[in-house]
């Protein structure tokens, strides 16, 4: 559910519970109005959650190599998940 959804679950349930008072004999408005303001509420905290953990993003650079300077790269061991012999 995203933010929009959970909004429009909020504004349709207070509509329900404090604006219509219309009376059906075996439902309770009032209540499915509670219901679904809940439900929104808990959709769009759930969301808000979701989308923050997902900004998190960690860039890492390498700084440029100097002139004459000389990089030695550790290369992993290949070997050892080929199963011919060398």
């Amino acid at each position: 559910m995203g933010i929009g959804a959970s909004i429009f679950l909020l504004a349709v349930g207070a509509i329900i519970a404090f604006a219509l008072h219309v009376h059906v004999g075996f439902l309770d408005l009032s209540v499915v109005g509670w219901i679904l303001m809940i439900a929104g509420a808990i959709g769009l905290i759930m969301t808000l959650t979701i989308y923050r953990s997902r900004r998190r993003t960690v860039i890492t650079t390498q700084p440029p190599p100097v002139p004459g300077e000389r990089r030695v790269v550790d290369q992993p061991d290949v070997s050892q998940y080929d199963d011919r012999p060398l």
